[in-house]
């Protein structure tokens, strides 16, 4: 583990995925978009042309996120496996993160429609909100 985060030399992942690991310990865009954010919540959007990626980023805080579009698309999980998943439109799925916990993933559309996602993210979980840069935020 390096600070808390798992190593990904073993990981059988092209060296340049295994580099942007390495480097997203601190990554909290959860999305492309912050579109509202409250005391209570950040709402995020993600949209993914086919073939786009979502960079590495880490989840600290409970969430959901739903799709609002169907489409399919490959993770790599801080675990070292990677997940391909088929989404349908509507598809909802809750995370909960207990203190000291997170997950570290990231994203790729590999279907050949948009694939569309909303993401909120509950600011008093158990742990703090990880910090993003204004430029991520709706103007």
């Amino acid at each position: 583990m390096l600070n808390g985060t798992p190593d990904p030399s073993d990981y059988d992942w092209p060296e340049p995925l295994k580099q942007e690991f390495r480097a997203a310990g601190r990554n909290g865009c959860v999305g492309s978009t912050l579109v509202s954010e409250s005391e209570r919540v950040r709402v995020w959007s993600l949209r993914l042309a086919p073939g786009q990626r979502i960079g590495f980023h880490k989840h600290v805080l409970d969430y959901f996120w739903t799709a609002l579009t169907p489409g399919r698309a490959i993770s790599h999980m801080d675990d070292g496996r990677t997940v391909e998943a088929a989404y349908e439109a509507g598809s909802t799925m809750h995370h909960h993160y207990g203190p000291g916990e997170f997950k570290i993933h990231d994203l790729q559309n590999v279907g050949e429609t948009e694939l569309i996602f909303t993401t909120v993210e509950f600011l008093d979980s158990h742990n703090p909100p990880l910090d993003i840069p204004a430029g991520v935020r709706r103007a």
